[in-house]
């Protein structure tokens, strides 16, 4: 997904990878905060590339080797395009900084135990523009109380299992105790290859999740993702959510 003019100051940005680039005065500014979230992917070839949205994808002319140990993973990324050959992809792009999100698969619904092993603590999903389902992952940026200590937060997505609607998933949420403090948000990205094939079709994909005055939900249209050049996977362990 790519926008334009974001002021997005949720302090993710910081330990961002930089790439060499000519910046003058009025650029600068712009090119502060993310323009595009994308997946970043690995061809067979071993040619970086980025998948915009669902049809979209991007040649990063400057990125030589892959910037995320091969892993595939959804990213924050500021670039320009630029007139370069393409190749097989639908645009040249030139990248002055990408910053990885925390990218993982959906964990196990596991019945009655799942308050236990994944927690129920209170979060909010924010209506932002990378609160987003697209190429096969639900990406959110989420807020909920921080004490600052160094304490680690887990937060995973799990399929609601309901007979009704294959599309329903459940984000949970385990502050590890440190339910105080500062507002605070963070970025994950879940992969949503457990959920049935749409079969090319566009469908209502319904996330729930508890709030901390009532339980609460939202929907998204969802489709399966194509078939891309990529042949990297995803890491698929518990995920750890740095304090922002």
């Amino acid at each position: 997904m790519k926008i334009t003019n974001l002021l997005f100051a949720t302090g993710i940005l910081l330990g961002m990878l930089i790439l060499p680039s000519c910046l003058d005065d009025d650029d600068e500014v712009n090119r502060l905060y993310p323009n595009a979230l994308v997946t970043v992917k690995e061809a067979a070839d071993k040619t970086v590339f980025f998948q915009l949205d669902d049809n979209t994808t991007l040649l990063p002319v400057n990125v030589t080797s892959h910037p995320f140990d091969s892993k595939e993973v959804r990213a924050l990324v500021n670039y320009d395009e630029v007139d370069d050959p393409s190749q097989e992809y639908d645009q040249a792009v030139r990248v002055n900084w990408i910053d990885s999100i925390r990218t993982k698969a959906m964990a196990p619904n596991l019945g009655a135990e799942n308050d236990e092993v994944y927690g129920a603590d209170p979060v909010e999903i924010v209506p932002d523009w990378v609160t987003i389902a697209e190429d096969g992952y639900l990406t959110l940026r989420f807020r909920t109380m921080w004490s600052h200590q160094g304490i680690t937060h887990y937060v995973n997505l799990i399929s609601t299992n309901n007979p009704d609607n294959p599309y329903e998933v459940e984000f949970k949420h385990n502050a590890n105790g440190d339910v105080s403090g500062r507002i605070g948000d963070g970025l994950v990205a879940f992969r949503l290859d457990q959920l049935p094939d749409t079969e090319g079709e566009t469908v209502k994909l319904k996330l729930k999740w508890k709030s901390f005055n009532t339980d609460k939900s939202m929907e998204f249209d969802y489709r399966t993702r194509a078939a891309t050049p990529a042949s990297s996977a995803i890491a698929a362990e518990r995920s750890v959510i740095p304090l922002q």
